[in-house]
């Protein structure tokens, strides 16, 4: 068997009714984070988040399975550009995940833009990702950004 190159870019766009930044504060405050990362299925302990929304500073967090709490994944990112209420870059050197190499890097690109009455068109850009990793990335962030909607309108 042959494995298949890691090639492929997740590019997400997304529209939610709410400012754009109390949009980009749900991925910088670590209470906020805490109440909608990972998809439905996973919690995210308070405890587990560190965020320090700088360039060179971090993202942490482990997400835990609601029915097997011993299955965790935890997320170690980098920023590497950060720019209040627009965008935040970074990237994480994976480890144990399957359909990766030990030590790959997987970058992410979050862009916030104003839509006009009180919305935000969120733009993500994530990868490499095989094309089957990549439809699974897909649909946790769909599933994650259900989350968020709830959280964003109350």
């Amino acid at each position: 068997m042959t494995e298949t190159a890691a090639t492929e870019t997740l590019v997400i766009t997304r529209v939610f009714d709410a400012p754009r930044e109390l949009v980009y504060r749900a991925f910088t405050d670590p209470d906020q984070l805490a109440q909608w990362f990972g998809p439905v299925g996973f919690s995210v302990p308070r405890e587990t988040v560190s965020v320090d929304a700088r360039a060179g500073g971090h993202q942490r967090f482990t997400m835990v399975n609601d029915t097997d709490p011993s299955f965790t994944s935890p997320v170690d990112a980098t920023f590497t550009e950060v720019v209040e209420n627009e965008l935040l870059v970074g990237y994480e050197e994976v480890q144990g995940v399957p359909g990766f190499p030990d030590g790959a890097r997987l970058e992410v690109r979050i862009e916030f833009h104003d839509e006009g009455g009180d919305r935000t068109r969120l733009v993500l850009r994530q990868g490499p990702y095989t094309r089957e990793v990549e439809a699974d990335a897909r649909e946790g962030w769909g599933s994650s950004f259900g989350k968020l909607d709830a959280l964003l309108a109350r």
